[in-house]
Formats: C-alpha cells, structure tokens, sequence
C-alpha cells in the first residue's frame, strides 16, 4: 500500500523544470495510481459479489454444497479484503489532504513572514527618519534658545 505522497489536480501544464514541475509529476502520478487501485478494489468486489451468488445455488448433493459453501467463504472473504483496502485508501486520501493543507498554510506563513519583514524594515526606516528630524528641529530650538534675548536676560541678572 502506498503511503505519503500528495495528491493533486496539477497546476504546472507543461514545460517546467525544477522542483515544482518534479512535484506536480509526482502528484499526477499518485493520483493515477491511486485511481488504478480504486477501480481494481471495487471491480474485485462487484466481481466477487457476482461470483457469490452464482455460487449460492442450492443443489442436492452433499459435496457440491460443501465446495459451493466454501466457494461462497472464500468470496466473501475477497470482498472484504476489496472493501478493507478502499476503507484504507480513504483514510491515506485523509492524511494526504490534511497534510497538503499543511503545506498550502507553511506558505502562507512564509508569505506572511516576508510580508511583515518589509512593513518592519518600512518601519525602521520611518523611525530613523522621525529620529532625524527631530533631532534637527532639537538643534534648531537650542540655536534659537541659546540666542535669544531672555537667555542673554536671564545670564546678566544675578
């Protein structure tokens, strides 16, 4: 049974190298495959159901119902295993949508990630310039205060 792997429609039509024309191969590929295993799970069922009650005839004679009993437990064992292994390929195309989505939310915080790296670099940039500024208009008051005439007033009186 396959395990891992995702499972996608496709998006990289054709033409593409590298890692994401290399997943979107792989995804189409799993999904091929894993069509393949649920057509051929529920061809074994339908076939063995079929067989079962082919087999389910009633006749008179001992041996014959006794092969026709075992006939009919080994299809219906057949049909179980069929119906197991569709049970278990729809808990692996669980797992695999969960952690798909997974995937999908990382780069979503990645993208997130880089979003709020450039508001904070803004940011910065915006407080140096504040910074500056008000570190110019400091100088400019002190000028002015240092040259003022209350300052001189205040310096002569005692």
């Amino acid at each position: 049974m396959n395990k891992g792997g995702v499972v996608g429609t496709g998006g990289a039509g054709g033409g593409g190298s590298g890692p994401t024309a290399a997943a979107t191969a792989a995804a189409v590929q799993k999904q091929k495959s894993l069509m393949q295993r649920v057509e051929t799970d529920i061809a074994n069922i339908v076939n063995n159901f079929t067989d079962l009650v082919n087999v389910a005839r009633v006749n008179e004679l001992p041996v014959r119902n006794s092969q026709e009993a075992f006939m009919m437990e080994m299809r219906a064992a057949r049909m179980v295993q069929a119906a197991d292994s569709l049970l278990k390929l729809v808990s692996e195309l669980k797992q695999t949508a969960i952690f798909s989505s997974f995937a999908s939310l990382n780069d979503h915080v990645d993208r997130r990630i880089v979003e709020f790296n450039q508001l904070s670099e803004k940011t910065d940039a915006m407080l140096a310039r504040i910074g500056e500024e008000a570190s110019a208009s400091l100088k400019d008051l002190e000028c002015h205060y240092y040259s003022s005439a209350q300052r001189i007033n205040q310096n002569l009186q005692p």
